[in-house]
């Protein structure tokens, strides 16, 4: 009896959705847009100062000048929620791209039969991965307004943040459905 040829679906979902969740939480970790602080007191109404993990940028929207490298002068970086950030999305950077090479391995792109047990080991790898990146992007979501900023600014949730949970989201599905290879693993044995 012949074997199907087709690679596993949960397999194809998991490598599809792995490699988008990794692209996003990478432009999210870069980027330095967590927060966005507007309507500074003593500053022309258009600035805005643009916070992210590892930088402070400056704009003024009229003339779209833009200044990164600004001076940190509250504290911002000091922050707990913005070192664990610094820890936690570079981390889960690395065991993504670790995941996604496990499960290459594992899927059967260029072998008869797929590697259930290693594509299943992959998918809990990027769900780690997964994780690692949501605590950090939460934890900043729920100190949003207690980080330090200008009194009587106005604060919003900036791009890179949004891009770092919709990653973490991708890399906790991909890592969901690649685990689902345990079951035909045991089935196997």
């Amino acid at each position: 009896q012949l074997r199907s040829m087709r690679t596993p679906t949960e397999m194809i979902v998991g490598l599809v959705l792995c490699p988008c969740g990794l692209l996003l939480t990478l432009t999210g970790t870069l980027a330095p847009s967590w927060r966005q602080v507007s309507l500074i007191p003593d500053q022309p109404r258009d600035v805005v100062l643009e916070q992210g993990i590892w930088d402070i940028c400056r704009e003024q929207q009229s003339t779209h000048d833009r200044l990164c490298g600004q001076a940190d002068e509250l504290g911002y970086f000091e922050q707990v929620p913005v070192r664990v950030a610094q820890g936690l999305m570079p981390s889960s950077l690395v065991l993504s791209l670790l995941g996604l090479v496990v499960a290459a391995f594992g899927v059967r792109c260029w072998q008869q039969e797929p590697r259930h047990l290693l594509a299943a080991v992959s998918g809990l790898v990027l769900l780690l991965s997964g994780l690692m990146s949501l605590v950090p992007s939460s934890w900043y979501t729920h100190e949003l307004w207690a980080l330090p900023s200008p009194s009587g600014s106005t604060l919003v949730v900036g791009y890179s943040l949004v891009l770092s949970y919709l990653g973490s989201c991708l890399e906790i599905l991909a890592g969901l459905a690649l685990t689902l290879s345990f079951h035909q693993y045991c089935k196997e044995r």
